[in-house]
Order: C-alpha cells, then structure tokens, then sequence
C-alpha cells in the first residue's frame, strides 16, 4: 500500500545487502548525534517490528523549517539523541505489527493518481493550510486573503487552498520581486514585496482602507503588525509561526477598535488535541489533489546524502515551495 504519513523521524531508506551469510535488509539514516552540528548519513540494523508499529518503506521526505529548529535544539519538542528527524514522507507499507487491524492512525493511503512525489509534500504544509483558512479563518468565498512568506511551501499551499478550494482572493507578500512573481503564476491575484516599503500602505493602494479579511502570518515580528493593521473589520489572522526570528506582541487595543480576531495554529497539535480534525485535513489535502483542485508546488529534490544541503538551503532562504529529500 503507498502511504503518506506525519509523525517524527523519517529520514530513512530501506536497502538491501548483498546475499551472503548475515544478508538481510538495513537502512540509511539521517541522524542528528549533537545539536547543531551536520546530520551524519550512516547504516543502521533495523529492530524486530512491535506489535502496534508498521515498517514503511520511505521514497520521499519533506523538509520542514521545525526539522532545523529541532536540530538546533531551538523546538518545543526535544528528542533524545541521537535521533532521526523528519515529521511527513510516503512510501509504501512493508510489515505491519502483530497487532496492527489498520494502519490509519498515522498513515493515510495515496490514490494511484497521485505520484509519490506530490503526495509528500501534502502533510505539514497543505494541512496547515487548510486548518488555518478553514477551521480558524472560516474563510469565505469572495473574501481577501494576505498570505506572507507567499512563495515558501505554506505560503503557496495557502495561495492554492485559498484561490482554487474556497475561492477566495489572494493577496501575496514576499521578500523578492521573483518570489512576488512566483506566488502570481500560482494563483494569487496581487503581489506586494515588503522588502522594499510598507507591507501596510502597499495593501492599502490594493484594497483601499476597507483592508482585507484574513491574514495568515508565517512570519512575525514587524510583517505581522502591518498585517494586523491590514485587517477589515472583523478580520482575522492566523498566527502560524515566526520565520523572521521575532515574536511580536498584539496591541490588544487594535483588536478592540477593529473587532478583529488574533489566534494561531500548529497543526500538528491537532493529532493529540483533536485527532478527527487532524486526520481529516491530510484527508482533504489528498483529495483536493486527486480531484486536481490543488497541485503542490516542489522547489527542489535533494539526496538523503544531501540532506545537509538541503538544510542549508531552506535556512539561507533560497527555497521556493517544497522542499524534499528523494531516498531512492
């Protein structure tokens, strides 16, 4: 069964040894053995699969900014070392434990439409998206939305979601005229580079002063205020994290004047919090892409050996889109 899946430690891959005495199957893996310090690529003997546990055979694994954090010792959670990080891939099932009557809890099966490649880059960002403009935004046909960081993978799933799922309005914001542009070849209606002037008065001479209805916020600090001060009455804006570095605080007076609405999500919460909810997004987030209203855009594919790079990569912030390691 192909499957993709969300969870912790999946930056793996399955390879066989060569018949002999001892021959049997091992897998690389990329492990974090001191904080930030490079991931080390070694071969490890795999353990006897437990009773509720299911062995997958992994073909492509997201690379998420918290995989980083999480190195770095910089997340809230904090594994043990060493370990592998990594928290979305799909690959196939290759044993199920003794136990195991579904393995729906932590994997969800991928229509034969949809490429493997595709469907690894469906969990963390898709799902944000969707519980973030549907669940907290109540997002409503028509409305504006501002996406920031809008050509990085939440931001352009949001811009998907937003514009070819709830029909909604996009406005872009982004750091680059060439990240602006991205976000208009998928979907956005409007663009706004807030390197260059305030992210504020740029949307304003988009909208006038009636701002727009829904912000969904990666960023933080000062692109989140002249977010906040962008918003309708009654507008809302989604806290989803702070790739800026800086945590701002709300001018709680603002919400007041503008019967406004701050709030957050971290998706991934939701899987211990309220596990329908969390389930069903990764549910819909495959679906809309099997029925073809959603189509993940993947900026660049490294090797596992490349992993590394890949980190880099996404901390100098030259990646576009989805980031993904090919373990095959």
């Amino acid at each position: 069964m192909a499957a993709v899946v969300w969870g912790r430690g999946f930056s793996r891959a399955w390879l066989r040894r060569s018949a002999g005495p001892g021959c049997g199957r091992h897998y690389r893996a990329a492990l974090c053995t001191e904080l930030k310090r490079p991931l080390a690529i070694e071969e490890v003997t795999p353990r006897p699969v437990r009773p509720h546990e299911v062995r997958v055979d992994v073909h492509f694994c997201g690379v998420n900014f918290a995989d980083i954090l999480v190195c770095r010792g910089q997340y809230q959670e904090r594994p043990h070392l060493p370990f592998t990080p990594g928290m979305e891939f799909s690959g196939t099932v290759l044993e199920t434990g003794t136990d195991v009557s579904t393995v729906k809890q932590r994997l969800w099966q991928i229509p034969e439409s949809i490429p493997l490649r595709e469907a690894a880059a469906l969990p963390a960002s898709y799902g944000t998206a969707i519980l973030a403009l549907e669940r907290r935004a109540c997002t409503q046909p028509g409305e504006t939305v501002l996406v920031t960081a809008a050509a990085g993978a939440t931001g352009l799933a949001v811009i998907d979601v937003a514009t070819n799922v709830l029909q909604a309005k996009v406005i872009a914001a982004a750091g680059s005229d060439e990240k602006c542009k991205l976000a208009m070849q998928r979907g956005a209606q409007s663009s706004v580079n807030y390197s260059q002037g305030s992210l504020k008065e740029a949307v304003k001479k988009l909208v006038g002063s009636g701002g727009v209805n829904v912000v969904i916020d990666t960023v933080g600090g000062d692109v989140f205020l002249e977010a906040l001060h962008s918003l309708a009455w009654e507008g809302r804006i989604v806290v989803v994290g702070f790739a800026g570095g800086t945590i701002a605080s709300v001018p709680a007076n603002l919400l007041l004047l503008k019967n406004v609405s701050a709030m957050g999500v971290i998706w991934g919460r939701y899987k211990d919090q309220n596990f329908p909810l969390f389930s069903g997004s990764i549910s819909s987030a495959l679906q809309y892409c099997q029925q073809g209203r959603i189509q993940p855009y993947i900026g660049a594919v490294f090797k596992l050996e490349e992993v590394n790079d890949a980190f880099l990569h996404v901390m100098q912030r030259k990646s576009t889109g989805k980031v993904l390691l090919s373990l095959k």
